[in-house]
């Protein structure tokens, strides 16, 4: 995480606060466009490593606002069950009927805007619905448990 550290912080960005080894980062900047940002970090990243990662970027306020919409709060006690997947764009055609199709009896999705939230108390990796989400949604996601976006979210209200 050292390197990916240094790699943010060679783009101007500041006091940036990685979250175990996750790839997760929270940092200050006042970069206007955030597309923009995206695309340089993911150039760095490919640069640096050699594989570009979908990058979603978040302000601490979205993030805020996706933890406190949470429509499954009682499956907070199990953080390992509950996925916030936080999307690149807003989907715009959705396969709801295939994911209906393929999620199991205990499973629960909800979509809300650039934020489409799983519920798999058998675990994400029993989940056909989990695999094919970022498919069946149309978007790059990336996908965070309960417990790393709490997380997250403490390191960013600490931030400078």
């Amino acid at each position: 995480m050292t390197e990916l550290v240094t790699a943010l912080e060679n783009l101007g960005l500041r006091s940036v606060q990685t979250y175990i080894q996750s790839g997760n980062a929270v940092f200050e900047s006042k970069a206007g466009d955030s597309e923009i940002l995206a695309d340089e970090i993911r150039s760095a990243i490919r640069t640096h490593h050699g594989f570009e990662p979908t990058v979603v970027l978040l302000e601490a306020a979205a993030l805020a606002h996706a933890i406190e919409s949470n429509p499954y709060p009682e499956a907070e006690s199990e953080p390992n069950t509950l996925h916030l997947n936080f999307l690149a764009s807003v989907p715009t055609a959705p396969d709801f009927e295939a994911m209906a199709k393929i999620q199991t009896e205990t499973e629960r999705f909800h979509l809300a805007g650039r934020v489409c939230y799983l519920h798999a108390p058998e675990g994400l990796g029993r989940s056909k619905l989990g695999a094919a989400m970022e498919r069946l949604l149309g978007v790059p996601m990336t996908s965070r448990n309960w417990r790393t976006v709490r997380a997250l979210m403490q390191l960013a209200t600490r931030a400078p």
